[in-house]
């Protein structure tokens, strides 16, 4: 059995991250295919894909950041999201652009990093205890 220190372990975190770097890239190119999809009712635009696209790249990062130990897994999902974001928000070959000189734009440009910090800034949430009456079970199981 490998111990906490060993080469397997570390092997595996630069894995993890890896994949969850990878994970957080596609997020990103996802939301940033999606994020210029609207719904019009009258005169009001619902910008569902932009909102559709935060919610999941949160949802993503929230989900790694309470999956995996520690916040290097999340940091590195966030990272290729803003990665990828930042890779398709340059201008084509012929000149054409994903994410377009918009409030959209400027939002899906900036909110993801946004959600990145937030995520991964945020304090590890305490170890749940075992409840009293668990405890008094098992203090009278074992006397």
């Amino acid at each position: 059995m490998s111990g906490y220190g060993s080469a397997d372990a570390g092997r595996n975190r630069v894995v993890v991250a890896l994949l969850t770097f990878l994970a957080g890239a596609l997020y990103g190119s996802v939301g940033t295919i999606g994020h210029r999809h609207s719904l019009r009712l009258g005169e009001v635009v619902i910008p569902w894909g932009l909102v559709a696209a935060l919610i999941g790249v949160a949802a993503l990062l929230v989900g790694i950041r309470l999956l995996l130990p520690g916040r290097w897994a999340a940091g590195a999902a966030a990272i290729g999201v803003i990665a990828s974001v930042a890779l398709l928000s340059l201008p084509g070959i012929g000149g054409s652009v994903l994410i377009p000189a918009t409030i959209e734009g400027t939002i899906w440009t900036i909110a993801p990093a946004v959600i990145g910090v937030l995520v991964v800034a945020w304090p590890s949430l305490p170890d749940r205890r075992r409840t009293t009456s668990h405890a008094a079970a098992d203090g009278s199981a074992a006397a």
